[in-house]
């Protein structure tokens, strides 16, 4: 029996991951008896033993004093960036916590190949197995003939937030200099995002949704001229891969690994992440050449990843 973190679930991130993945499982599991919310720094003090051994399965990077099997699945080690707040905090748990648990285990999931190949030189331990389960991608997601939104002049599109390894402001420096486009910001946090496009003077040419579904935000996708993804560092990036699908391209920051693998030959790389002269660049180039991406085919599927998460569980337990 497989006993399962079901606290991640939700609508975003590792969230969408755990609600995709979660019922998908081929595995026999329940839900993991334990309270609090997982991304605290002592959740690990909650689950000290399980009734019968049975093996525990985290969809995020929490795992426990438990001497029971674990797998818990690290989607990245943004938390150990320069720019993450908070990071001594991060540190502390990652070294002194999580790392022991995934060598005891001997086993970590991931979701892409640019964190498998982080996440072996951090744990720094040739016994481990990183298994790059991937990632899904919503059947929302599509060229189709599907409407495209309509929002007036030409816009592009930045879905995220405002964590300072997402970069945003740089966008929002472009924009003002590239007064023919729009930008549309799908982010929750919607008095901060207008809040910096108005410090940045770009607030009367910048529109803030929230709240969208899946064919909501395919809409936009659609009816963008490119989608903007200036963060720094990303352990898989799934606007990029939503983007694509949808058949728009992406402008990204080229020294962003796994955006660069998702978006090569589909969009704009940009040689600087800081310089909004040349982000104002790329996103003239776009708003004249208005190219399409090549749509994605099968490779993104959250059946594959379910059961590629289900099969490691079986060989753990």
């Amino acid at each position: 029996m497989i006993l399962a973190d079901t606290r991640w679930s939700g609508v975003h991130g590792i969230g969408r991951y755990a609600s995709e993945v979660l019922p998908r499982l081929s595995v026999e599991w329940s839900a993991l008896e334990v309270g609090g919310k997982p991304s605290d720094p002592q959740d690990f003090l909650r689950v000290r033993r399980t009734p019968a051994g049975e093996t525990i399965y985290s969809p995020g990077y929490n795992g426990f004093l438990a001497r029971s099997p674990q797998v818990v699945t690290v989607h990245d080690l943004i938390h150990l960036h320069p720019t993450t707040g908070r990071r001594a905090v991060y540190l502390a748990h990652y070294s002194t916590v999580l790392r022991p648990i995934i060598r005891r285990n001997r086993l970590v999931l991931t979701v892409s190949e640019t964190s498998k190949r982080a996440i072996e030189e951090w744990v720094d331990d040739d016994r481990v197995r990183v298994v790059n389960a991937g990632n899904g991608l919503s059947e929302a997601f599509h060229p189709g003939d599907a409407p495209a939104a309509a929002h007036g002049a030409p816009y592009f599109l930045y879905v995220g937030n405002l964590r300072a390894h997402k970069n945003v402001d740089v966008v929002f420096r472009a924009l003002a200099r590239v007064p023919d486009a729009r930008l549309v910001v799908v982010m929750n946090d919607r008095e901060g995002a207008v809040r910096r496009a108005t410090e940045l003077g770009v607030a009367d040419r910048v529109e803030v949704c929230s709240g969208l579904s899946d064919p909501e935000l395919a809409e936009l996708y659609r009816g963008a001229v490119a989608t903007v993804f200036p963060s720094l560092v990303e352990g898989f990036g799934l606007p990029a891969v939503e983007s694509i699908a949808c058949g728009t391209p992406v402008i990204f920051w080229e020294g962003c690994e796994s955006i660069a693998e998702i978006s090569s030959g589909q969009g704009f790389p940009v040689g600087d992440a800081h310089d909004d002269v040349a982000w104002a660049a790329a996103m003239e180039r776009a708003l004249s050449e208005r190219p399409s991406a090549v749509p994605l085919a099968a490779t993104y599927s959250w059946d594959r990843t379910a059961e590629l998460v289900s099969r490691t569980l079986k060989e753990q337990s």
